[in-house]
């Protein structure tokens, strides 16, 4: 009997003992939530880029990182309040664009950034 009862404890405490010598715990409430499906994670859904159209000055160009930073008015488009902001731009688009300059601009914003599609002086 007591040789049953020394396997019986020892078993009960093996499987009770994580890896790494602890007593298992019982998930806390927020971990036993269901997991995601799997794969999940990978199937997120891209985020659709918004267009918006605005004005402002040119504050600061970087042709060869593709930059412009504007100090622009609200877009409306986008629901943008008034804010300077950088932008990606292709460095054909900054030809003749410079500093101080006041412009007219497109944009595609998809969330994260924004990229300048078309920009040319305001009149």
């Amino acid at each position: 009997m007591k040789k049953s009862i020394t396997i019986a404890l020892g078993l009960a405490l093996s499987a009770g003992l994580a890896g790494c010598g602890k007593p298992s715990e019982a998930p806390k409430a927020e971990e036993a939530t269901a997991a995601p499906a799997e794969g999940a994670k990978d199937m997120a859904m891209p985020v659709e880029a918004k267009h918006g159209k605005g004005e402002g000055t040119v504050t600061a160009i970087d042709t060869a990182k593709g930059q412009v930073t504007l100090d622009h008015g609200a877009i409306a488009e986008l629901e943008w309040p008034p804010m300077a902001m950088g932008f990606a731009a292709k460095p054909e688009l900054l030809k003749d664009i410079k500093v101080g300059d006041k412009v007219s601009f497109e944009l595609d914003w998809d969330g994260k950034a924004g990229t300048i599609t078309q920009i040319s002086k305001a009149p």
